[in-house]
Order: structure tokens, then sequence, then C-alpha cells
């Protein structure tokens, strides 16, 4: 896995101070991405041990509310592979950080229906998110007036509720 950057003070991506991995890889291309350079796989720097002991010490210190996972798209099946040890390891030394992911993939049917029942990585790393960020950037439905989000289709998820309960549950700001 490659990734194209890391933010340790971000703002934007999640409530409180956030620790961002912008990881590399995407196949959706969506129009007007913010990040087209990360459709590539190959792009920016390995993912690396080094890598993942900067990012635990990024988010040690108490302010930092928790990690934010984005790109580029986390759960391609390459990237999940790369970031399931990482997320294992950050909610064993770091239970108190949430975890917050970004994909443009539709969470009960891509994620849920398909990717779970596919792919041995996908159920065990949901188990580790405390929102999942769901749905391709669509311009037409561009709202900035929208919290942690971009396009109006895009929905903020509590993984743990959702699968517990059996259904969908959003997000309420709170967190």
């Amino acid at each position: 896995m490659h990734y194209a950057e890391i933010k340790t003070c971000d703002i934007a991506n999640g409530p409180g101070i956030r620790v961002s991995l912008f990881v590399s890889g995407c196949t959706h291309r969506c129009q007007n991405c913010f990040n087209e350079e990360t459709w590539n796989f190959q792009y920016g720097k390995p993912f690396t041990a080094e890598t993942e002991n900067e990012l635990i010490d990024a988010l040690r210190p108490a302010y930092i509310k928790g990690l934010t996972l984005l790109g580029g798209e986390p759960l391609e099946q390459s990237n999940q592979r790369g970031l399931l040890p990482f997320v294992r390891r950050v909610k064993k030394e770091l239970p108190d950080k949430s975890i917050w992911c970004y994909t443009g993939y539709t969470f009960e049917t891509d994620v849920l229906e398909r990717m779970c029942t596919e792919w041995e990585e996908t159920r065990e790393l949901l188990s580790y998110f405390d929102v999942l960020v769901d749905g391709e950037f669509v311009q037409e439905k561009k709202d900035m007036g929208l919290q942690f989000r971009g396009s109006s289709n895009q929905r903020l998820i509590r993984v743990a509720e959702s699968l517990r309960e059996g259904k969908t549950v959003l997000w309420n700001g709170e967190q």
C-alpha cells in the first residue's frame, strides 16, 4: 500500500483535532475529485513500519481525538489489506481514539453485501471504525454547508450500531 499524505493536525475530516492518512489508489474517479492524484495506487510513498510508528506517535497526545482514513479509497481491497494491521494496532494501543473512514462505496450494497462476503479483511476492518462516511462525491449534489462531507448523497454512519441493529444508523454529531 502507498499513501499520499499524512496530516497530523486535521480539523476538516471528523470531529476534533485528528490525524489523517490519505491512502493512494481509487477506482471511483469521481468528477471534480479534490484528490485526483491519489487515484494511482503507486502515488506517494510506501506505507511502512516507520510510517505506522509515525502515525501512532502523532495520535498519542490527549488533544488528538482520533484517526481519519481517506484517500484515494481506503476500502479498495489492496488498501484494506494494508490498513487492517495498522487499525488493529491503533485500537490496541490507543483504544480511546476514534477512527473515521471515508469511502466512495455505499455501506449497505458495496460494503456489507459485497465486500463482507467476498473479502476476508472487510468485516474485521469495519469493526474498528467508529464512523464511515459513505458514497461517491457527486458534483451535482455538492454542498459546502455539510459537515464532514462534500455532497448531499454522502452519509455519516455509526458503524458498530449499524452492524448491531441490522440497519444503517447515522452519526448525530456526538463523539
